[in-house]
């Protein structure tokens, strides 16, 4: 053999190098980072460059920003459907980048060209129906951007970790969700902090240009590491499946539900369970085996619009137990929905941090931020373990529990927010503010602080326990899913909190009556609005209580019973059901040996 053939043995022998791992982690969390650092750079002077450049009142402009929050978070579901049906993960990303970036660019050209806005000298002019497109035109572009990144990405950064690298314990898949949150936390502070104080020291047009740079640099990082990603092939789309399993069980409504033990449930061989489960038995019906000619020879369903799997009813099963917990995260996200207001506030306060140094006032978001970024950090680095270090084993706080701590930290900011905003409210009055709109009022702007600070730790929370909750009850095919709820919730609690806005707007301006929310703060009632939150997240949480009571244990609490793989969608105990059915449970619990 001579050396060249050896050559070429030694490279027909050499291990391929695996694709995927912890070495793809630093894209995917930059792609990530970069994109919310570049779309939160842009939202907190956004109702001020609304107000001021656009002639538009605080109610049009708040609007408009809720609007976008909302299509920003629910197009994602629809980026879920398209990764996991047509597209997959990886492409969806790239498309959403290039569609940010779009976005972005647009929003930038509106302050480099005077005819995309109205006459700056003429504070009465409105924005023509062209401006009025181009501007919009912006926010659907980066709304959709988000619909193909922010579904994608933590689910294809799960994608990337191989069997020893895969979180397989709560502690672990607790610790990979904080750390990833506080990541994109961290992005948010700089966005709040850098970029803000940028837009009102250097004007909107150096300010809304970084996050082009941004963006585009989000886009090139991903790219680069193309060919070191586990990229997944499409499969059967989860949304038919559920629209399949509607079907069949409105076709089988009038059936009569067979014995639980019975053989007459359709399942494939390849399937995991072999047996629907005793929780929402009328959806059972749409497993039912009405006839062998619906199945072939190899398992398989002739005609899936007539008979569902086990495991498909299970699985919509699960969204359908899920939602009324998750519709409980609504009002902590309407809470948070409030920054154009905080931004108003901390304008007329004084803002004086250090000499001549003063914050800017779409920077106080970053104190809601902080607080969530050092909240992980202590609660993951010195709370548990110290904690455990006590106990002598491994502390773990509960998803349920610590989504509602942040429902109840919540409540409190608005409460909180109420008090403050009275305080400053009667100090404009007794200062003479009223006819004074721009006048400052001789209070600190750091009374805002504490308010910020239970946001961030209620979101903290709430929002991690949520997607934790998500991870670990679903199964390993849903998680494109598991990654949009979170983002529903916002979405839908955007044009909830636009419905409530408009709503107090038109009820408090009745009969010539002046309304709570206006541009002149000092004029309107923000802590009658605050204390109207406090009292809906009063009644949130009691609903909370009664929903997850409802709810029962989670996969965690069953049996005490820690789910190991949570790649796996059976319990422990439903996972031997493929090998001896008789010794099992209608809640998946392992029968006893007589």
């Amino acid at each position: 053999m001579d050396k060249s053939d050896q050559i070429n043995g030694l490279k027909q022998d050499a291990p391929k190098r695996q694709k995927g791992g912890l070495v793809t982690m630093p894209f995917i969390i930059a792609n990530e980072a970069f994109e919310r650092l570049a779309s939160y750079g842009l939202t907190p002077n956004m109702i001020q460059y609304l107000v001021r450049d656009y002639h538009m009142s605080l109610t049009e402009g708040q609007n408009i920003l809720l609007y976008w929050n909302a299509a920003s978070n629910i197009l994602p579901l629809i980026g879920a459907f398209v990764a996991d049906s047509y597209l997959g993960r990886f492409v969806t990303i790239i498309i959403g980048s290039v569609f940010s970036l779009l976005g972005m660019i647009v929003m930038w050209l509106t302050t480099m060209l005077p005819a995309t806005k109205p006459d700056t000298n003429c504070q009465t002019c409105k924005p023509s129906g062209l401006q009025y497109l181009v501007l919009l035109s912006s926010f659907v572009l980066m709304s959709i951007g988000a619909g193909g990144i922010r579904p994608c990405s933590l689910a294809f950064g799960a994608d990337q970790l191989d069997k020893k690298d895969n979180p397989k314990n709560k502690s672990i898949l607790e610790r990979f969700f904080g750390w990833y949150y506080a990541s994109a936390a961290l992005s948010v502070i700089i966005a709040m902090s850098v970029v803000v104080y940028i837009q009102d020291h250097k004007g909107y047009r150096l300010g809304f240009g970084i996050p082009v740079i941004l963006m585009f640099l989000s886009a090139t990082l991903f790219l680069l590491a193309s060919s070191m990603y586990v990229k997944q092939t499409v499969k059967t789309s989860l949304f038919t499946s559920f629209a399949q399993v509607i079907v069949v069980l409105y076709k089988n409504r009038n059936l009569s539900l067979p014995p639980q033990d019975s053989d007459a449930w359709y399942s494939k061989k390849d399937s995991v369970l072999r047996m629907p489960s005793s929780r929402l038995r009328f959806m059972n019906k749409a497993c039912i085996i009405r006839n062998k000619e619906d199945i072939a020879p190899d398992g398989m369903a002739i005609n899936p619009w007539n008979i569902c799997t086990v495991d498909q009813v299970e699985e919509l099963k699960i969204i359908v137990r899920v939602l009324p917990i998750w519709s409980t995260s609504i009002m902590i996200a309407i809470n948070l929905n409030q920054g154009s207001f905080g931004y108003y506030q901390a304008l007329s306060m004084n803002r004086q941090l250090a000499g001549d140094f003063k914050i800017p006032p779409g920077s106080f978001g970053l104190f809601t931020v902080g607080a969530l970024f050092i909240w992980i950090t202590v609660y993951d680095r010195i709370l548990l373990p110290l904690a455990s270090k006590f106990r002598g084993k491994p502390v773990h706080i509960g998803v349920k529990e610590r989504m509602g701590m942040g429902l109840v930290l919540s409540f409190f900011a608005m409460i909180v927010s109420a008090i403050v905003e009275h305080i400053r409210r009667r100090r404009a009055i007794e200062q003479g503010l009223l006819s004074n709109p721009s006048g400052v009022v001789n209070m600190s702007a750091y009374w805002l602080v504490p308010q910020h600070a239970l946001s961030g730790l209620a979101e903290a929370f709430n929002a991690i326990g949520q997607m934790e909750f998500y991870y670990s009850e679903f199964p390993k095919n849903m998680s494109s899913i598991a990654s949009c709820l979170l983002g529903l919730g916002m979405g839908v609690a955007s044009l909830l909190a636009s419905l409530i806005l408009s709503t107090v707007d038109a009820a408090t301006s009745k009969g010539g009556k002046q309304s709570w929310i206006q541009k002149d703060i000092n004029r309107g009632h923000f802590e009658s609005y605050y204390w109207l939150l406090a009292v809906l997240g009063f009644i949130n949480i009691l609903y909370y209580i009664v929903c997850s009571r409802v709810y029962g244990p989670c996969v965690e609490q069953k049996n005490g019973v820690r789910r190991e793989n949570v790649d796996d969608f059976a319990t422990p105990g439903q996972e031997l059901l493929k090998r001896n059915p008789a010794q099992i449970t209608d809640e998946g619990n392992i029968a006893k040996e007589p």
